[in-house]
């Protein structure tokens, strides 16, 4: 056997978090993404953006648009961003392959500009981490957790620097998104650090 088929049947075979078996988009985004440390300024921007969007919709929705909204969004390139103008915000309103949301198309603006302050005096990693210390906080799994006094705290000053769509459920959407909380049920094979190593 292939060590790519072995490595795709061992996956197979695994058990992970029950939200993510119902679909393949799911368990890919799972298996490759959830919950893994994640550090890079942009990408964080831009996973903070589409939780932000996800608002009132499916996780699954934001996934099956993300690539089209990476590409009408300049790749979600905050210098790029923040140049939006009317006309712009205009035609996204107007394409159907995204969250058509004037409130969330605006958001996407602010957030860029917000963003780029935060970078204007360091990265935007280590302003997200410092709220954890650096290291995922690992939860007790057999809780489900929609925020927390951390999520509250970040989700408040964001707030302050004018950021959109960041309520504390929101944000600790995010934080097991980008791998700040490890909410990885007990049985998946995701809940053991050595995973993300």
């Amino acid at each position: 056997m292939h060590p790519q088929q072995w490595i795709e049947k061992k996956i197979m075979m695994t058990k992970r978090c029950a939200w993510a078996n119902s679909d393949e988009l799911l368990k890919k985004y799972h298996d490759e993404e959830w919950g893994r440390p994640l550090h890079d300024d942009q990408k964080l921007l831009e996973i903070l953006i589409l939780e932000g969007k996800s608002c009132g919709l499916s996780w699954k929705l934001i996934l099956k648009k993300r690539e089209y909204m990476r590409k009408v969004f300049d790749n979600f390139n905050p210098e790029i961003l923040v140049t939006y103008d009317d006309a712009k915000i205009n035609a996204l309103l107007n394409d159907s392959g995204i969250i058509r949301s004037r409130l969330k198309i605006s958001a996407v603006i602010e957030n860029a500009k917000a963003y780029l302050k935060i970078k204007k005096r360091g990265s935007f990693n280590d302003f997200l981490w410092e709220y954890v210390d650096y290291n995922p906080i690992i939860n007790e799994a057999s809780k489900i957790i929609t925020r927390s006094n951390i999520s509250d705290k970040l989700s408040n000053d964001l707030k302050k620097l004018g950021f959109k769509f960041v309520g504390s459920t929101i944000i600790y959407s995010f934080m097991q998104a980008i791998g700040m909380m490890n909410d990885h049920e007990t049985a998946c094979f995701c809940r053991r650090s050595d995973v993300f190593a």
